[in-house]
């Protein structure tokens, strides 16, 4: 009897403690998602809100007939959207910290009008070009000096999908045409990236955030020195070989193509970016007593040395000459690589799917995404829909 209550006792736990393990793997195992979940799923993703009762009908009824990237549009035209997704995607590259907590500005403003308009995103680097609030939608205008007219855009919480305005950059920042660069030459990256220094804060952070590689990524030592500037010493601490092994790799390719920025600088005093043509900023020649046989700045030439070597990958436009004059020309430049396109389909991707591609088929997908970006007119509203719907069912 005794043998007998044991045993029951033991299969009773045993039983319970299946269970337990069933409805735990149960509970990790994938569930497929249906046409409304999915349609929750790319609205939360896109929007950060949930979808109105009709807004998700609509969405689950696109998925239903086979057109989810549709389903995904309909997401996108949430105020949220360019509010908040979009002001988030953007702000991290606006300031050398890569916070999201930053107020709006023109940079981050320009990038949510070119993504809301479809606009050729491979400008974003080139443009003469930026986005304001609408005629008196708030008390301040907008200025090349200050920030208040984003701040109040955003404090009095202005929908910016319906209020903002394309305009030219130039006639804002006081820039000729030809000077204005994209992004580059918002007000808000000058502040952060032509503020002292020697304006390679500028072509680093540009890379760093729009080509999705560092310095240490693209660190190649067998790439000719002759235009390393005056300010790198070719024996730090007196040791020759931590030039040759080190700091050359990143300059071999940095310092010909920062070159671009030699008549820009940020001043403080004033609150605004600054074009000096023909006039080479006094902080290129910053220590210029390090290495007197270094090159000196003389005009804004820029040389593409990474079209050759180990960052050939990073897939230049063969029709661009590699070289030329200024920022506009050098952003060209960069905003027409497979670099610059993979990246941001890798950013939006991480935005979207909540993670980084994580196995084949992912990388697959960020792969045809890319392809399809750079093939269509590189529309970031499509890799935004693509991205979702790739992930709407995880």
């Amino acid at each position: 009897m005794k043998k007998w209550t044991w045993m029951k006792t033991s299969f009773a736990g045993l039983t319970r403690c299946t269970l337990a393990i069933t409805l735990s793997l149960l509970m990790t195992l994938p569930a497929t998602a249906g046409p409304r979940e999915q349609a929750k799923r790319i609205h939360d993703r896109l929007a950060g809100v949930p979808p109105s009762a009709t807004v998700l009908a609509s969405m689950e009824a696109a998925i239903q007939g086979g057109n989810a990237n549709n389903a995904a549009y309909i997401a996108m035209d949430n105020v949220n959207f360019y509010n908040v997704t979009l002001k988030n995607f953007a702000a991290p590259w606006t300031n050398e910290a890569r916070s999201v907590f930053v107020p709006l500005n023109d940079y981050i403003a320009t990038v949510i009008g070119m993504i809301r308009d479809d606009t050729d995103f491979s400008t974003l680097l080139s443009a003469d070009l930026t986005y304001v609030g609408s005629s008196g939608v708030v008390p301040a205008a907008p200025s090349g000096s200050n920030n208040n007219h984003y701040e109040q855009l955003e404090a009095n919480h202005i929908n910016l999908r319906d209020e903002l305005v394309a305009t030219t950059q130039s006639s804002i920042n006081n820039l000729p045409p030809s000077a204005t660069a994209g992004v580059m030459t918002s007000r808000a990256a000058a502040e952060s990236f032509f503020i002292a220094g020697t304006n390679r804060a500028m072509f680093r952070f540009t890379v760093l955030n729009h080509m999705c590689n560092d310095m240490e990524q693209l660190h190649d030592p067998h790439l000719p020195p002759d235009r390393i500037r005056q300010d790198v010493s070719r024996s730090p601490g007196g040791d020759s070989r931590l030039f040759l092994n080190n700091c050359i790799g990143c300059h071999t390719g940095m310092d010909p193509l920062a070159g671009a920025y030699a008549y820009y600088t940020y001043n403080e005093g004033t609150g605004a970016i600054e074009y000096t043509p023909g006039n080479v900023q006094p902080k290129y020649f910053n220590n210029d007593l390090n290495f007197p046989q270094g090159y000196r700045t003389t005009d804004d030439s820029w040389e593409n040395y990474w079209r050759k070597g180990q960052n050939s990958y990073l897939g230049f436009d063969p029709a661009l000459p590699g070289e030329g004059n200024g920022a506009k020309t050098m952003g060209q430049e960069l905003g027409n690589s497979y670099a610059f396109a993979a990246c941001q389909v890798k950013k939006v991707f991480r935005t979207v799917c909540l993670r980084d591609a994580e196995d084949q088929t992912d990388r697959n997908a960020v792969d045809q995404i890319t392809n399809t970006f750079m093939s269509t007119g590189y529309h970031m509203k499509q890799v935004f829909a693509d991205a979702a719907v790739h992930c709407m069912g995880q």
